[in-house]
C-alpha cells in the first residue's frame, strides 16, 4: 500500500535555477535538524521572539481568530495569547525540521509520554482500523513521528505547491509512516483502514471543498470537511481523538489517545462532523497558544453572511 518514494536523483526540472531557493531552504532545514534537541528549542524560541513582534497578514489573521474564539478574554489576555501564538511559530519551524530531517537517534532522544495506547491495542485485537483525528498544532508533524515509534501509522496530506519540498517531505514522511495518502485518495485509504491500518489526519482547516458542512467551532459556523464520517462509514474504522501538546517546562511532549467516539458514525453526517469539531475544540482549549491560529479557519461563510476577515 505504500506509494513508491520519489527517485533518489531529482528530476532535471527540479534543478532549474528557479528552484535553487527551495534547495537552499531544505539545506537549512537539514542543518537545523542536526542540532541537539535543547539547542534546537533555543533556536526556535529565538526565532519566535522575532516573529511575535513582526506585523503582517498572519498576525492580523491570528488576532482576528482569537477575537472570534475567545470573546470572554480581556484585551490584555488576548494580546498575551496572541504573542504566545506568534512566538510558537518559531518552535513550529524547528519542530518541522526535526520531524522531517532528524535522524532516528535524534527522534528517540526527544522526551515523550504517550497515554491511551490501550485503546489502540483493543482495536488491533479486533483487527479494526483506526482514524486518529488530530488538529493543526505547531508540533503535529513531530508528534506524528513520535507516535510512529510505538505504532505503525499512515497519514493523509495535501500536496505541497513547491515540487522540491513536495518530493523531499514525502520522502521524509515515508521514512517513518507506513503509507501516505493524498486527501483525494479515498479508495486506497479505505482499503488500508479495512485491513486494520491506522491513519492520522487533521480535518480542522477550511479547504473550501464541496464535501464540507457548516458546524460550530468555538460557537462559530465553520466549513468542516465530512471525511471523518465517510471514512468511518466506508471502512468500519474506529475514530480516536489524538491530542498532543508541548510541555510548559520544555521537557518534551505529551501525546494522548482517547477512547473511540461512541456510536460513530451515525446516519447524520452533520451531527457527526459537529462531534469531531467538539473534540478538536476541546483539544485546542487545553493548549491554545500551540494551535495554528494564523490559518483563516472561518474564511468560508454560510450563504448571506459577510466575511469575518
Amino acid at each position: 500500500m505504500t506509494p513508491s518514494p520519489p527517485a533518489t536523483r531529482p528530476h532535471n526540472r527540479l534543478l532549474h535555477p528557479r528552484y535553487w531557493p527551495a534547495w537552499l531552504g531544505l539545506g537549512a532545514i537539514w542543518l537545523l535538524a542536526r542540532l541537539p534537541y535543547r539547542v534546537l528549542l533555543g533556536v526556535g524560541h529565538g526565532i519566535g521572539t522575532l516573529t511575535a513582534h513582526l506585523p503582517g497578514e498572519r498576525r492580523r489573521v491570528a488576532e482576528r481568530n482569537l477575537q472570534l474564539c475567545f470573546p470572554q478574554l480581556s484585551d490584555g489576555e488576548r494580546t498575551s495569547l496572541l504573542r504566545a501564538t506568534l512566538a510558537d511559530l518559531g518552535l513550529m519551524l524547528v519542530e518541522f525540521a526535526l520531524a522531517w530531517m532528524g535522524s532516528d537517534r535524534a527522534i528517540a532522544s526527544v522526551p515523550c509520554a504517550i497515554e491511551g495506547l490501550e485503546h489502540l491495542q483493543r482495536c488491533r485485537a479486533q483487527s479494526r482500523g483506526v482514524l486518529l483525528v488530530g488538529a493543526h498544532f505547531s508540533h503535529l508533524e513531530l508528534c506524528a513521528r513520535l507516535v510512529s515509534q510505538r505504532i505503525r501509522i499512515a497519514g493523509m496530506y495535501r500536496i505541497m505547491d513547491n515540487p522540491v519540498f513536495e518530493r523531499a517531505v514525502l520522502r521524509a514522511r515515508l521514512h517513518y509512516a507506513d503509507a501516505m495518502f493524498t486527501k483525494d485518495d479515498i479508495r486506497r485509504t479505505v482499503t488500508y483502514l479495512k485491513r486494520g491500518g491506522m491513519v492520522w489526519y487533521a480535518p480542522d482547516q477550511d479547504m473550501r471543498g464541496k464535501d464540507a458542512v457548516f458546524v460550530p467551532f468555538f460557537g462559530i459556523p465553520a466549513a468542516t470537511i465530512t471525511a471523518t464520517h465517510h471514512l468511518a462509514r466506508l471502512s468500519g474504522a474506529a475514530v480516536i481523538p489524538f491530542f498532543h501538546r508541548r510541555r510548559d517546562d520544555g521537557r518534551g511532549y505529551i501525546l494522548r489517545l482517547e477512547a473511540p467516539l461512541e456510536n460513530f458514525p451515525s446516519t447524520d453526517v452533520v451531527a457527526d462532523t459537529a462531534r469531531v469539531n467538539v473534540a478538536i475544540e476541546r483539544m485546542v482549549r487545553e493548549a491554545p497558544a500551540q494551535y495554528l491560529w494564523v490559518h483563516k479557519r472561518f474564511k468560508s461563510r454560510p450563504p448571506g453572511e459577510m466575511s469575518l476577515y
